[in-house]
Order: structure tokens, then sequence, then C-alpha cells
């Protein structure tokens, strides 16, 4: 098999990896295609092209992190990943790990990590990697990786989702709140809410948000009971797809443009987080991305009307 051949056949995996430590789906492609780059350019030949392009990816993901902890600090709003609506990668021995280590919560969990203890936690508690190849990777010794494996388990245990295991559950709970959500049902909406649901939106500055976290299912339901049918009005639709693995839908303006898209946390049975992102750099992937200020000026002008 040539170089060609082999990358292409590792490029799922090397995304995968490199989106798990960036949170953003442009970045993850970033990464990915310099890491071609480097293995066109090496005159080395790996004895496993696995483990060298996985180490590869993961030192460039390490250094994209690094640079990226200012802006972050500088984010206007709350920051979320860029929404996944398909993780290429699949390995079915490993399926939990994957489906959970993508959701939301799961990353942002990671976003507590340095650099080297998320990339050791992602590389042998999602992927499976040996220790041998992740001391590789990282520039560490084998004892140094499972230390820092230790501590990320630490940080990431305390707060660690615990989803709905059920798809179909999941996905028969998301149908009503949709449901209800297209009606302005109000007490549907009620319904498949926890008591202390939150609802947070990512508009990064360059869109309209929540300007701060709505809290509770009754403040939850009419909300959302009032907003939507308004945004109905001027032609919004949307259309159910799982988001970072988790019960969501993609929105549209009237000509199919993406306005934002909204991802569900499914806890013991109720909804206990709503996270909107509508900051367009984050959307851009998913195709045209809509004018959100200006299909908020015509909300405004349905609500006066």
């Amino acid at each position: 098999m040539g170089k060609v051949e082999e990358f292409e056949e590792l490029r799922p995996l090397l995304f995968s990896i490199a989106y798990r430590m960036l949170g953003s789906v442009s970045e993850a492609e970033d990464a990915v295609q310099e890491t071609w780059l480097r293995y066109d350019a090496s005159s080395t030949v790996p004895e496993s092209p696995k483990a060298f392009l996985s180490a590869t990816v993961t030192r460039i993901a390490i250094d994209v992190l690094r640079s990226a902890r200012v802006r972050r600090e500088e984010y206007v709003g709350p920051w979320f990943p860029e929404p996944l609506l398909d993780d290429p990668y699949e390995d079915p021995e490993r399926a939990a790990e994957l489906a959970d280590s993508v959701s939301m919560a799961a990353l942002l969990l990671l976003e507590r990590l340095s650099p080297l203890e998320r990339s050791v936690f992602v590389l042998r508690e999602v992927f499976g990697f040996g220790f041998d190849e992740i001391a590789s990777a990282v520039d560490r010794t084998e004892a140094a990786c499972r230390q820092l494996l230790v501590r990320a388990r630490r940080h990431m245990h305390d707060g660690r989702p615990r989803f709905e295991a059920d798809r179909a559950e999941r996905q028969e709970l998301a149908a009503r709140f949709f449901d209800a959500l297209k009606g302005g049902d109000v007490d549907g909406l009620r319904s498949v809410l926890a008591a202390d649901v939150r609802m947070v939106g990512d508009g990064g500055g360059k869109a309209p948000q929540l300007a701060r976290a709505i809290v509770g299912a009754d403040s939850v339901a009419k909300l959302l009971a009032v907003v939507f049918p308004r945004m109905a009005q001027v032609a919004i639709t949307f259309e159910p797809h799982d988001v970072n693995g988790q019960p969501g839908a993609v929105f549209r303006d009237r000509d199919g443009k993406v306005l934002h898209t909204l991802g569900l946390d499914i806890v013991d049975g109720r909804i206990q987080m709503i996270r909107s992102v509508i900051n367009p750099d984050k959307l851009a992937h998913l195709g045209p991305v809509a004018d959100a200020w200006a299909i908020n000026d015509q909300v405004r002008a349905a609500r006066r009307g």
C-alpha cells in the first residue's frame, strides 16, 4: 500500500483524534492536512503508519491547543465546541467510548485538562492506544504518561456525563421535545424537561444569543413555546439530527442556510441541558450560513405584528 492509500485509510481516525483534542472541525481538518504534508515529506518508512500518523496529529493538536488558550479566554459568552454531525471513525469494540467522548458535555470537560493530559486521556481512554505509543506521541516516558492519565481521569470523573443509555429511548424523548417545540406546546415541553434544565447559547458575539443561561423547566418551556412559533413565521425550519452523538437538530432559514444547531443532553429520562450553537464561524463546515442578525430582526417584526 502506498503512502496516499495508507493515509486515506487512517484519515477518519486522525480526524477523530484531532477533533476530540481541539473541539473544532475546521482546526481538526487543518491538523489532519498538516499531518499528511509531514508524512509525505518524510523520507523514513515507519514500522507502523498508524502509530506514526497518530503521534504526528497529536503533536500538531497539542501545539494548536497551547496557542488557543488565549483565544478561549477572550471569547465572548459561553464557548462550545463546533458541532459535529457525523463522526467518520467507527470501531465496534470501542463504540461506547467513542460516543461518550464526542458529546458536548465530554468535550467541555476535556477543556479542563492541560494539552498533555488531554492527549493522553484521548489516546488511551477513547482510542485504546498503548502507553508505549502514547509516550512516543507526547515525548514523555511511559511512567509520566500513566501519571498524566491518573490526573486526567480525576478531573474527568467529577463531571462525567451520565447520558441515557438506551438510544431508542433518547430518540423517542427528543421526538416528543421537537413535536412540542413545533406546536408551541408549553405543557408538552415541560413534560420532557428536567426540573433544573439549563438552556445556553454560543454566539461568540457574532450572532444574537441568550444574555444568560435560562434555568428551570417552566422558564425554558415558556421561552421555547413563544420563540419557535415566531421563528416559524419567518420560515425557519429544523431537521432532527444527532449533534455530537446526542439527539439534536439543525435549524435553517427559508433558503436552506444553517441558522444554528441545537443539542440535547438526556439524563435519567429527562432533558438536562439544551445547547445552541449560533456563532457563524462554528457553522461554516455544515454549509452556507444564514444571517442570524437579519433573521432576528424579522422575528422581532413578526412579534410586533
